[in-house]
């Protein structure tokens, strides 16, 4: 099902729009349909989900612990499971407009061929685009506890009310109650191809051996690897190592541990001054509910008549929301030393 909705079309008043309105339409919704057909980051990085309140709760629950022992006739240990976190998500409402002035449309010979080919597009375009770089802002800025994004100020907490990278990611259960985790590191990555290979390793070992809530190693395994589209040497290292079957630089030809193990994301709009990269486990992701969009409304257009000016406008509204529920999918590591992370 489309993303898109005509919630009203206007028969316009006058036939100098009215022939407008539905070869417009028509552009519309053929770009809508491009647009959804194209895989974003929203496909591979975040589970979308559709909405039909104001905000989405996720509530986390702990596992039962491991069986104990018991004598013949004896009762058996009694155990619990309880609440872990509670994360709510809130949609945020977005809108545009866009105009055909009676001028345009009078000299439609000139002017009006271009506008309908291009601003329609550029309309639904730039609808996709907003929930992509919502979703990308998001993780770029994941070692803060928040975020503006276009005049919207958008909770980027986890369950723990911690930012999503933190080094001190709390426990819920009173049996872990002082207990930290990190999924925020530091240390010399990628100063050749052999560095950067063993920090792969040692993050996805990381991530491996993220604990639950009752402190039992969950067992995922990493196979997203996001850096930043600024970074070309990073970016030629990683390409290098997760496409070769041996050791990249190696004069005894070693297997390459990481080969066939990653899916490489470019993330758009990650820009930074020192090479760092995130490793995260799409499996984690998914199970977890880790990464998370919401669909609330979707883009939703109306078409009138200004009788002021007699310009023709085409208004567009949506709604949606994005956030993270638990950090136990994600880890984050960056060159160099950073006072807020752990040493890798």
């Amino acid at each position: 099902m489309s993303e898109f909705i005509y919630s009203s079309m206007v028969e316009a008043n006058t036939p100098l729009f009215g022939k407008f309105v539905h070869p417009i339409k028509a552009l519309i919704e053929d770009e809508s349909n491009i647009c959804q057909q194209n895989k974003s980051i929203l496909d591979v990085l975040f589970n979308v989900e559709k909405s039909n309140r104001y905000a989405e709760t996720v509530m986390g629950e702990s596992d039962f612990d491991t069986f104990h022992s018991k004598e013949e006739g004896k009762e058996a240990s009694p155990d619990t499971v309880k609440k872990t976190f509670s994360k709510t998500i809130e949609h945020v409402e977005f809108g545009k407009e866009f105009t055909i002035t009676r001028k345009m449309a009078d000299d439609a010979k000139f002017g009006m061929g271009a506008n309908m080919k291009n601003a329609p597009r550029k309309f639904t375009r730039a609808y996709y685009k907003t929930r992509i770089k919502l979703a990308a802002q998001a993780l770029i800025n994941g070692t803060e506890k928040s975020m503006d994004f276009n005049g919207a100020t958008v909770d980027l907490t986890t369950g723990d009310e911690l930012a999503l990278f933190s080094s001190a990611h709390l426990y819920s259960t009173d049996k872990m109650k002082g207990q930290t985790q990190s999924n925020y590191f530091y240390g010399d990555l990628t100063s050749d191809s052999a560095t950067f290979e063993e920090a792969l390793g040692i993050l996805a070992n990381k991530v491996r051996n993220f604990k639950d809530e009752n402190g039992e190693t969950m067992g995922y395994t990493a196979d997203v690897l996001i850096i930043p589209c600024n970074r070309p040497k990073l970016e030629m290292m990683a390409k290098k190592i997760i496409g070769s079957e041996r050791t990249t630089g190696s004069h005894n030809n070693d297997i390459n541990t990481q080969y066939g193990n990653w899916t490489l994301v470019v993330l758009d709009g990650w820009e930074v001054d020192k090479d760092q990269f995130m490793v995260m486990s799409s499996e984690a992701n998914e199970n977890l509910l880790g990464n998370m969009f919401f669909n609330r409304v979707p883009l939703d257009i109306t078409s009138d008549i200004d009788k002021h000016t007699r310009n023709m406008f085409w208004n567009g509204y949506c709604r949606f929301g994005v956030g993270f529920t638990t950090w136990k999918h994600i880890a984050l590591a960056v060159d160099g030393e950073v006072a807020e992370a752990e040493a890798i």
